[in-house]
């Protein structure tokens, strides 16, 4: 069990690093479209300077590649910040039960978490076979949807075992 707990921790921590490069990337691209946005509105209009112009000027599809950026960016690092309950808890309501029922709703939201995460992923799939299926592709870069659909199901999947792991743990001790 020691080996499968290990495995899934690696998987998300390779799902957290994807997300954080998709991170660095979007605030990158973000940085330097509004740096060459600026630049660009700075150019004077006369005639002198037409040939800065034609490569100082926006970038073209940032908006598209924000858009899979960010979601890749929370997708895929939602697995290890649940492993490492990141989350923000609430346990004013829990705190005054005893143990054997914080355990049992512990168990239960888990599961159910888990079995709304088992839905997504299946849904994902999906959806990215029905953009994949028709051709579907961001307007201005011309991208395909589908592979970020299917990153997204695969980080759902990825939760799905986190989430049982979680209650694994929690049966052996390891949480307060």
């Amino acid at each position: 069990m020691t080996r499968i707990l290990a495995i899934v921790l690696k998987s998300s921590r390779v799902l957290q690093w994807i997300a954080g490069a998709s991170l660095v990337f979007l605030m990158v691209l973000t940085i330097c479209d509004v740096l060459l946005r600026t630049m660009f509105s700075a150019i004077p209009h006369a005639a002198g300077f037409d040939f800065l112009r034609s490569w100082i000027k926006p970038i073209p599809g940032t908006y598209e590649l924000v858009g899979f950026a960010g979601g890749i960016a929370i997708g895929l690092a939602m697995p290890f910040t649940s492993w490492v309950r990141g989350h923000v808890f609430v346990d004013t309501f829990l705190t005054p039960l005893p143990k054997r029922v914080q355990m049992g709703i512990h168990i239960t939201t888990r599961l159910m978490s888990a079995g709304l995460f088992l839905l997504l992923g299946w849904n994902l799939i999906r959806f990215g076979l029905d953009l994949r299926a028709s051709g579907e592709v961001s307007l201005t870069l011309q991208l395909p949807f589908y592979p970020i659909a299917f990153g997204l199901a695969l980080a759902s999947f990825v939760q799905v075992v986190v989430l049982l792991c979680d209650i694994v743990i929690s049966l052996r001790g390891g949480h307060e």
